[in-house]
């Protein structure tokens, strides 16, 4: 297993990479035509989750209940994929400190692992459709580092107040953080997607 994980590699033009961390059921191709979409001229490298759920339905870690996820397993995947990207800018030469992750739903939440724990390997985060997935007892500070968090008004995978819980937890640990909230579901909107290319343009990355 290269590097750590089965993973996908786009050179692009640019310096900056995207940590591309797909949803439920979804694989290393899963968002890659939508991350070239919403940022043209970056590296691109996008990992397999390896947590199989009912045998046929890949995520990054598990869970037993839309609310009841597998928090230990995802810490160890968020350690993990800490090492695969600085390995994986080794491999392939791209700058390890403009490396932002795009995540959506479990990709999402796993960003989120990342950035409470291993906030050094990201320059920010953009987050779609994420939760908190734990309260954390210690953060590591992240000053400076942008994070977009894409959240809906009627997500039923996202409890009640989660996303504004998260929001304070990161503003809290010295993140900038932007809000985008909309009047929908789960599923994504091109509105959103347009909030997020106009937010990875910007080239938020940590000073």
């Amino acid at each position: 297993m290269a590097l750590g994980f089965v993973h996908a590699y786009e050179r692009g033009e640019s310096d900056d990479t995207l940590l591309v961390l797909h949803a439920t059921g979804g694989d290393e191709h899963q968002l890659m035509p939508l991350a070239r979409q919403l940022a043209p001229t970056a590296n691109l490298l996008a990992p397999r989750g390896e947590v199989m759920e009912g045998g046929v339905t890949r995520r990054f870690f598990a869970r037993r209940g839309m609310f009841d996820l597998d928090i230990p397993g995802l810490m160890a995947v968020a350690d993990d994929l800490a090492r695969f990207v600085v390995n994986a800018a080794a491999e392939y030469g791209f700058d390890p400190t403009r490396v932002r992750a795009l995540g959506y739903s479990n990709g999402a939440n796993v960003a989120v692992g990342m950035l409470f724990r291993h906030p050094e390997v990201l320059a920010g985060a953009a987050l779609l459709r994420p939760t908190l997935p734990y309260e954390p007892e210690d953060v590591v500070p992240m000053p400076g580092r942008g994070v977009l968090i894409a959240a809906a008004s009627d997500d039923p995978y996202v409890p009640d107040g989660a996303t504004d819980r998260l929001a304070q937890i990161l503003t809290a640990a010295g993140a900038d953080v932007t809000m985008s909230v909309l009047d929908t579901g789960h599923g994504l909107l091109e509105e959103d997607l347009e909030v997020t290319a106009r937010w990875l343009a910007s080239g938020r990355l940590t000073p």
